[in-house]
């Protein structure tokens, strides 16, 4: 029995698709259509300076995930030593800390009077910052470390599997060749694992050009930091639309590079590979294996958490509480979160329904291509997908304004921009859990459901639904965190005198206030732990993002 679709799906996809493609090209048209004056002055002054840090930031950042990532992987699959089990998920632990976060840590514990520079100096004898100091935090080098030891789990997340999964002949056969261990990793393992690493480090990288505030803190002008001061400083929305296009040029090209690096790969599984077992290790090597694991879990996640409850604590001492701003930008975070949330798993699920019943039609390709289309937005940073924005909310108002006889703002400047860039920008995280689902659930039920007499709809409803639960639950939460994290988009788009958690923690940081911004980071933090803690629960059988709904 072929499968139908609700009349509701197809359409429903197609609108989300042209929500999702329309800032790109609102984009594009107010870049190509600006003064040419906009773009002598953006290649003489702003993007050479901006696309060499941007270029040396990606090129930095990639290598340490890289290294990170895929050594952290192979260890804790090919090893065995006291506290692998506990370490195999606490690697993954730093994605729970955004990266701003981690950055806003950081600049006060390494600060020249701060504990750490502080300590040392008084262990080596040194009365002054001038005569002992460490070096800046504040440059190029600071924000690759602080990135790498953040980001490194996408790698490791997506590795892991590949090492997990191959088969373990292979490996045996290398070393019946007389290869050495390391040539095994190197010769073998490696090379089947590229994928992996690709798509890790792909998304690592996306999110390194969609950040901003551990940029900015650590002074580090990128293309990112360029469109968000040329639009809120200079007010230049040809100027912002311009390098917002250099950046998605720059996405296009990491996706267009992990393609074409892995295009002539195929691989083929035996079905009865057996997985290898990992080597038992004992004495000083155990300990140091267990030492090696640790150090991207202790710098990426214990430390910067750490100092954020020691600060948090700190501040509810003195000051006897939370303050009220705080807690208004903590019910802003969740209102918001919470309703984009919902519509972002609605339309994921349209979108997953629609193209479930199109990969087996004969239809025409454009919708196909709507439906591939209206995920690709994870893959915009957040400050291209607001500036792209700016002009349909405008347009939207004005038209809603005569339909509706009010001449305010109805999208523009309200909440509801912020919902609907929320949602542009993460609907490919419930599109591709649920679309996962659903290829787990057995033809065999639909049909029983239509033979029964129920229609695409009550089959939906009676019998896809309550089997989605844990896709629904598990893409729900991964939304609604990514929600409260994002700054970008949020800090161009809010209302006035809106702060959620993270701008109120970019506006603290701003004002050097660590110990008020420490507790909305901690916040933040213990709000992110429950995705990872999902991932460690799943065995980590699932990516964080579903990388084949980005484009990837």
């Amino acid at each position: 029995m072929p499968r139908t679709n609700s009349p509701v799906a197809l359409p429903g996809a197609v609108a989300v698709a042209l929500l999702v493609l329309l800032p790109v090209l609102v984009l594009t048209g107010h870049a190509l259509l600006a003064d040419a004056s906009h773009w002598s002055h953006l290649m003489d002054y702003v993007l050479p300076q901006a696309l060499r840090n941007t270029a040396l930031l990606l090129l930095g950042t990639g290598v340490l995930v890289a290294f990170l990532g895929t050594g952290s992987a192979w260890l804790v699959t090919v090893y065995d030593f006291p506290g692998r089990g506990v370490l195999a998920w606490a690697l993954l632990l730093p994605l729970a800390v955004p990266t701003y976060i981690v950055a806003f840590a950081y600049l006060d514990l390494l600060h020249p009077i701060g504990p750490v520079q502080t300590a040392l100096r008084a262990l080596l004898g040194y009365d002054s910052p001038r005569q002992f100091r460490l070096p800046d935090l504040r440059s190029l080098q600071g924000a690759v470390f602080v990135l790498g030891f953040v980001l490194y789990p996408y790698v490791y997340l997506t590795t892991r599997v590949m090492f997990m999964s191959q088969a373990a002949s292979l490996l045996e056969a290398a070393r019946t060749l007389g290869a050495s261990r390391a040539e095994v990793f190197r010769e073998v393992a490696l090379p089947l694992a590229r994928p992996a690493i690709a798509v890790g480090m792909s998304l690592a990288l996306l999110e390194t050009l969609n950040d901003i505030g551990a940029s900015e803190f650590l002074g580090v002008q990128t293309l990112t930091v360029a469109v968000y001061t040329t639009w809120i400083t200079r007010s230049d929305l040809g100027g912002a639309a311009q390098i917002a296009l250099a950046m998605l040029c720059i996405v296009v090209g990491l996706i267009a590079l992990e393609r074409h690096a892995r295009r002539r790969q195929r691989f083929a599984n035996t079905q009865r590979m057996r997985p290898m077992q990992p080597r038992r290790l004992r004495g000083a090597a155990a300990w140091a294996a267990l030492l090696l694991g640790a150090v991207p879990v202790v710098l990426g996640f214990v430390v910067p958490t750490a100092y954020l409850a020691a600060q948090t604590f700190k501040r509810l001492n003195q000051m006897g509480g939370v303050s009220s701003q705080l807690l208004r930008a903590l019910g802003n975070t969740l209102l918001v979160a919470a309703t984009a949330t919902l519509l972002a798993v609605a339309c994921g699920l349209m979108l997953a329904w629609a193209g479930r019943a199109l990969r087996e039609s004969a239809r025409p390709s454009l919708p196909r291509i709507c439906v591939r289309a209206a995920s690709l937005g994870y893959a915009v940073p957040g400050t291209v997908l607001a500036i792209g924005l700016l002009t349909p909310l405008l347009l939207a108002d004005r038209a809603l304004g005569q339909v509706l006889g009010h001449s305010g703002l109805l999208l523009m400047g309200t909440t509801a921009a912020l919902v609907i860039a929320y949602v542009i920008r993460f609907v490919a995280i419930p599109a591709g859990s649920i679309e996962a689902g659903l290829t787990r659930i057995p033809p065999s039920l639909e049909q029983a459901s239509r033979l029964l007499g129920e229609g695409p709809a009550g089959t939906l409803r009676r019998v896809h639904l309550p089997l989605l639960k844990p896709a629904l639950a598990a893409s729900a939460l991964l939304v609604f965190v990514d929600t409260m994290k994002e700054l970008p988009a949020t800090l161009l788009l809010r209302p006035l005198n809106f702060d959620t958690l993270a701008t109120w923690l970019y506006a603290e940081a701003a004002r050097g206030t660590y110990e008020e911004g420490a507790v909305a980071a901690l916040a933040i933090v213990v709000a992110g732990l429950l995705p990872v803690i999902l991932l460690a629960r799943t065995g980590m059988g699932q990516p964080a993002k579903n990388t084949s709904q980005i484009g990837l």
